[in-house]
């Protein structure tokens, strides 16, 4: 997979991936994947959906009702609508994709994993790249992108890089400012 995976109930997961990852606009949902066999414990889901391709309301319980007074624009946005807030959009709905240990194995044992450390089947899925750019093709590719953003790991095979033991950085500081006012917001 050429993904960047996320805490989907973390309240600022979704600002910080589209302002310091992805470079566009912070209020801009991202889908979530489930486990297949979760997914009617989170969202109004009959069947499968392992291409992301249906949006499906987050359940009721998983809701968190809005106090709309006195906000406007982007702080309405920006309220959390359920216990997903990475990956619920202002209608309380979710662009859903299940993960079986069918067609995925490896990303339905990350998810377990996961599930198994926060007790949550649910993490955000977005593609790796930044707005305007192709997803990535290659390791050089990859690794370019995770060092000129702010992701804070990356899993390139069976190798593991966290941002903080990184000495070498592909991109001097001048080329790196260079590289990010491309991506200014409208």
């Amino acid at each position: 997979s050429r993904s960047i995976l996320a805490d989907a109930r973390s309240e600022s997961m979704q600002s910080k991936l589209n302002l310091k990852v992805k470079f566009r606009e912070s209020f801009r949902p991202f889908a979530p994947m489930v486990l297949a066999e979760d997914a009617e414990e989170y969202f109004d889901i009959r069947q499968e959906s392992p291409y992301m391709l249906l949006c499906y309301p987050v359940k009721e319980s998983k809701r968190i009702p809005v106090n709309e007074e006195g906000l406007f624009g982007i702080d309405l946005l920006k309220q959390p609508r359920s216990v997903l807030p990475a990956v619920t959009h202002v209608d309380y709905s979710a662009r859903v994709q299940t993960i079986d240990n069918v067609r995925n194995p490896f990303i339905h044992s990350v998810i377990s994993r996961f599930k198994r450390l926060s007790g949550c089947a649910v993490i955000v899925n977005t593609s790796f790249n930044v707005r305007g750019e192709p997803i990535v093709n290659t390791a050089e590719d990859a690794y370019r992108c995770f060092m000129a953003t702010e992701m804070d790991c990356l899993v390139v095979g069976n190798r593991f890089f966290r941002r903080s033991e990184q000495t070498e950085q592909p991109l001097s500081e001048e080329d790196r400012a260079a590289w990010l006012r491309r991506f200014d917001l409208d």
